[in-house]
């Protein structure tokens, strides 16, 4: 059963207590430095000789990590060890690209007895950290008959200077007098270091073995008792060690002399500013240091230090123990299954020790996975072996905690027994047996000899099918086959039996034939057409006793490798012509040749191959306008094998790499206008051939070309200064200069009234469009004395006036259509003639509008869960290119329409995941500049998607019989209302055929009365009466009736007076109609 305990102390806790409170709190600091876990390796501690090498490695997988790690290795609590870096202590980083992993490695080169002590290694990424905590013991070398006696001399503590020899020892030993030889199981060190001077502690130490000396100075300082000294600046000073609980809050305090002296306080020999974390406070003699939220960072050494003096102080931050809250569970499994140890801890992150019986379970190993979820930690085992059974423990600075872990065999189940064959000779004979594990494996004997695979015999198992495979059947084989699992006590056998036919042979000659297959990838009958980069394999049939020999030649040149890219294989009744990744160079005619002593037999193929076509060449820019460039190549040296079909052609701009398509369908001709592009900007272009086979390698990139518009004219031209000789002309800049930028100005004069100029403005430059009904107004202006005639052209011919109207004036001409038709469209001319002179300009305008619909929508395959659908083009494109087609589909269930293809600028498009056991139709809207048409052209067939595999039989139906005579499920209630309110009574009924409702008030008919409000609502029958007087009551009647009977409900409703009078007594049926009383 699981159980927790306190934790075990270690053995030998009471003999150093100081260096264990020492080693509990470091480890106590490393433990809570786990907070992520991200080493992969740990550095493990070690126990080194004086004067080996040893090597640490850590290890980070770095897959998750936003930045790169770095690492820290520490030596005590601070010390820094990368400023230590040279001949004794080196350090080296490498990094796996493939796997991600980082590695560290510290070698400490020639251990000395100064290396001892405790370590850390911290790793930090931003605003992840791990730490891991190992010490390294130094044993010295056990020599018992030679000792090194120069090594007496050395420094060990010198860090690169180690190895050079102290004579220093030696000159002092020598005005020393000699002293007598203490035996050292006698000698009491304690004593020894009472009395020695601080310089000697270190000599000593080495003398005694002493490896961790700080922990001795540490307990030497307890032991001894020192005299305070006298100080000059301090009145008080801090005591010599303060205790701290981890998150609490504590205050150093020192009193000075002078309460002018300034302060400094240090960490680790590091100044203290004051914070939010540090208070540095000052009042009077007082200087107080307050830490706040202390954690384990704060456990250290601190000093207040005024001028030369110091007072000196050490922080211990105690953590608290981390018990555990939930205990393990048992486990009983089989061997294969997974195993999940879990415990809780009562703090989040804590680090928890891992142990199988009485070994610690390492993070390294492959077998175990540890996990850690905040307060949970778990220990997983992937698939448990029989080597797993044993007690588990996770042990805790607070707690400990075990599971016991039970592993039994899985018992084996044959699924398929091997069964006796008997077989003929040369006939292949295989045994077949099926267990329920896939994993176990096993071995076949025959006759109680273990059956090995060879050319003939082939044993294999793929997944829980164990099969023995005998080809080519002799005598020999006959026997008793068994096949023995691993690891059970189970066997399974059978029978081979031989067959044995004897059969008289007669030889006989056929001649060789060959049986050519003309069906397939040929094009005819002796061509074979192969696209590059393919594989071809040509399988021959060929008869003929005997066997006949097949020799396969290209040419005159015959094939005879058995192996490489062009090769044949020969095999019974078959020979085969491979041709690995077809290239250029294997097109060609291709013979086979097949010989016996009976005859030859012989066949020709022509092997072609095709492939994409090469580049298009010399793409350059020849025009360009505004938004648009003029774009030439020439055609592909080699068009593939297969006439080229088209062009694709794309454009960037300089120094992108971002490349944007201007077409979807192959454009046919060399010359394309590429429009849409950016005035000032630089552009590249390059074109793809097409053929039958596919799309070849991009062209060459054109040559930069800039898309630029010409400037506009200038403004407000006028005469300044007029001489004799001379005239001065002042203007305004052009509104739009362009981005080809303004050189300068050209200047004309002429005499007055000559040269006429027409001033087309910028966006009548180009083809101006607008839609059907919009309203035209275009104002040209023009120059010329005297005034010019001005004449307008529409394709040639004199404008009609009926088309549209011209307004003339001196300085411009204005062409004014009220609402334009299709039948505007065309190129106008205006022209300004002054005797015999004359300026033109041409403008064309398109009206455009929606185009129509598109045209024979068919469905032209069906497969799986897609429908492909085809159409033509509108015959109507309203006078502008089309831009895509909208695609919808709706199932006849619901015929409701949904698109499925928006923009689509193919005439042909695939529905994919349609439901199955659906009829789907399909109607497709056209689209152009000016929107989508207002018709769709619906399909002519429908696409059924079939049930594949279902076939339901329905039982017959029979009709029921739902006639029935009126029947009155929910009778009328008496009721007694007040008089002046309105009320309702109501009642339910059922019949079929719907029965008529008809309601009487003392057997008079209600029907016309306008007062009384009759609803039937699926057979809830309800009559309302607004505002009743005394005279409303009496015995109310509901009949309903059909061709099948009917059925009758009365009530009496009863109207009482507001003075709580009884009113439809005597007084039934009497009622007030137009003033008259019946």
């Amino acid at each position: 059963m699981p159980e927790a305990a306190d934790a075990v102390k270690p053995e030998g806790e009471g003999e150093a207590p100081a260096e264990a409170e020492e080693k509990t709190a470091e480890d106590e600091a490393h433990q809570s430095q786990e907070i992520t876990g991200l080493f992969l390796q740990h550095p493990e501690t070690t126990v080194a000789v004086t004067g080996t090498d040893i090597v640490f490695t850590a290890k980070v997988d770095s897959t998750t990590l936003s930045r790169k790690p770095t690492i820290k290795w520490l030596k005590g609590k601070w010390l820094d060890l990368g400023s230590k870096a040279g001949k004794h202590m080196q350090f080296k980083e490498t990094f796996d690209r493939a796997t991600k992993i980082y590695t560290w490695d510290m070698k400490i080169i020639k251990v000395v007895p100064g290396d001892a002590g405790a370590y850390r290694c911290e790793v930090t990424s931003k605003d992840k950290c791990d730490s891991s905590a190992f010490d390294i013991s130094v044993e010295a070398v056990n020599v018992e008959e030679e000792h090194d006696i120069m090594a007496a001399f050395k420094r060990t503590d010198a860090g690169e200077d180690e190895g050079s020899l102290d004579f220093s020892a030696l000159l002092k030993a020598t005005k020393k007098k000699k002293k007598p030889v203490v035996d050292e199981e006698k000698a009491d060190v304690w004593e020894i270091l009472k009395n020695a001077q601080p310089s000697e502690y270190e000599k000593i130490a080495f003398e005694y073995g002493i490896t961790d000396l700080r922990g001795l100075l540490k307990r030497l300082k307890k032991m001894k008792t020192v005299e305070p000294k006298h100080s000059d600046a301090f009145l008080k000073r801090m005591e010599s060690a303060y205790s701290v609980d981890k998150g609490k809050k504590i205050v150093l305090e020192v009193e000075v002399v002078d309460p002018n002296a300034q302060v400094k306080w240090l960490k680790n020999g590091q100044e203290i500013k004051s914070s939010a974390k540090y208070i540095i406070e000052s009042v009077g003699n007082i200087r107080t240091l307050t830490i706040n939220r202390c954690s384990l960072a704060d456990d250290a050494a601190y000093e207040c230090v005024i001028g030369e003096e110091k007072s000196f102080t050490e922080v211990f931050v105690k953590e608290p123990p981390v018990t555990i809250t939930k205990l393990l569970d048992d486990y009983h499994v089989v061997v294969g299954e997974r195993v999940e140890f879990e415990v809780e801890v009562s703090v989040e992150g804590a680090h928890v020790n891992w142990m199988f019986e009485d070994q610690e379970l390492s993070r390294d190993s492959h077998k175990y996975r540890f996990k850690k979820d905040g307060m949970k930690h778990m220990l997983i085992i992937q698939e448990a072996s029989l080597d797993d059974i044993g007690m588990y423990w996770c042990f805790t600075n607070g707690g400990r905690t075990k599971g016991e872990l039970d592993v039994e065999e899985k018992e084996l189940e044959v699924l398929q027994n091997i069964a006796d064959l008997t077989v003929k000779a040369e006939d292949q004979a295989m045994f077949k047996c099926e267990v329920s594990d896939e994993k176990v494996t096993g071995k076949w004997l025959k006759d109680g000899v273990e059956v090995l695979p060879s050319s003939r015999i082939k044993l294999t198992h793929i997944g829980r099918i164990h099969r023995l495979t005998i080809d080519e059947v002799k005598p020999e084989d006959a026997g008793d086959y068994t096949f023995i699992p691993d690891g059970y006590a189970l066997s399974l056998s059978a029978k081979l039996n031989f067959l044995e036919i004897k059969i008289d042979y007669v030889p006989r000659q056929d001649p060789p034939k060959i049986h050519l297959d003309t069906t397939g990838n040929m094009v005819s009958k002796n061509t074979i057409i192969v696209v590059a980069g393919n594989k071809l394999r040509l399988d021959v049939e060929i008869s003929g006793e005997p066997p006949p020999t097949v020799v396969w030649a290209k040419g005159d040149t015959a094939i005879t490798a058995l192996e490489g890219r062009v090769r044949t294989e020969n095999r019974k009744d078959l020979s085969c012509f491979v041709i690995e990744g077809a290239e250029r160079e294997d097109e060609g005619n291709y013979s086979i040749t097949v010989t016996n002593p009976a005859g030859e037999d012989k066949a020709n193929l022509f092997v072609k191959i095709v492939d994409v076509p090469d580049c298009p060449e010399n793409v350059k820019c020849t025009s360009v306008g505004e938004d648009c460039a003029t774009m030439v190549w020439e055609p592909p040296k080699f068009d593939g094998g297969v006439p080229v079909t088209g062009y694709l052609m794309e454009r960037k701009k300089k120094g992108s790499t971002r490349w944007t398509k201007l077409n979807f369908d192959v454009f046919e001709g060399v010359t394309y206008e590429a429009k849409r592009m950016i005035e000032g900007v630089l552009y590249e272009m390059r074109v793809y051939a097409v053929n039958g086979i596919g799309m070849s390698q991009p062209s060459l990139n054109s040559k930069p070309f800039m898309p630029i518009a010409a400037t506009s004219e200038p403004l407000g031209l006028k005469v300044h200064d007029v001489t004799d000789t001379t005239c001065t002309l002042k203007w305004l800049a052009p509104e739009k200069i362009g981005a080809g930028g303004l050189d300068g100005y050209v200047i004309e004069y002429c005499k007055e009234g000559e040269l006429p100029k027409i001033r087309l403005p910028r966006y009548l430059r180009q083809k101006y469009l607008r839609r059907v009904g919009d309203k035209i107004n275009l104002t040209i202006p023009f120059q010329g004395k005297p005034r010019p005639k001005v004449q307008w052209y529409k394709d040639g011919e004199e404008l009609d006036v009926r088309v549209a109207s011209i307004r003339n004036s001196e300085v411009d001409s204005i062409l004014f259509i009220r609402s334009a038709e299709r039948s505007h469209s065309g190129k106008y001319e205006l022209v300004l003639q002054i005797e015999n002179m004359e300026a033109r300009a041409i403008l064309e305008i398109r009206i455009v509008e929606t185009p129509g619909p598109p045209e024979v929508v068919k469905v032209t395959d069906v497969w799986g869960f897609n429908a492909a659908l085809e159409w033509k083009p509108p015959k109507d494109d309203g006078n502008c290119e089309i831009t895509g087609y909208t695609i919808q589909k709706a199932d006849k269930k619901t015929n409701e329409w949904f698109t499925i293809y928006d923009h689509n600028r193919r005439t042909n498009c695939t529905a994919s995941d349609l439901i199955m056991g659906n009829e789907y139709m399909f109607r497709v809207f056209s689209e152009n500049l000016v929107g989508k048409s207002e018709d769709f052209c619906l399909s002519k067939d429908t696409a059924i998607i079939p049930k594949i595999g279902l076939e339901y039989n329905p039982p017959p139906f029979k009709e029921k019989d739902m006639q029935s005579a009126p029947k009155f499920i929910q009778p009328l209630l008496d009721r007694s209302v007040v008089a002046g309110y309105s009320t309702a009574i109501s009642c339910a009924v059922r019949g079929f055929p719907k029965p008529k409702i008809r309601w009487l008030r003392n057997k008079i008919p209600l029907d016309e009365n306008p007062r009384f409000l009759m609803q039937n609502n699926q057979g809830v029958l309800t009559l309302n009466i607004r505002k009743p007087s005394q005279y409303d009551g009496g015995k109310f009647t509901c009949k309903a009736i059909n061709p099948l009977g009917e059925d009758v409900v009365e009530c009496t409703l009863l109207v009482r007076g507001m003075d709580g009078g009884k009113g439809g007594g005597g007084r039934v049926g009497v009622e007030y109609r137009d003033g008259e009383m019946d």
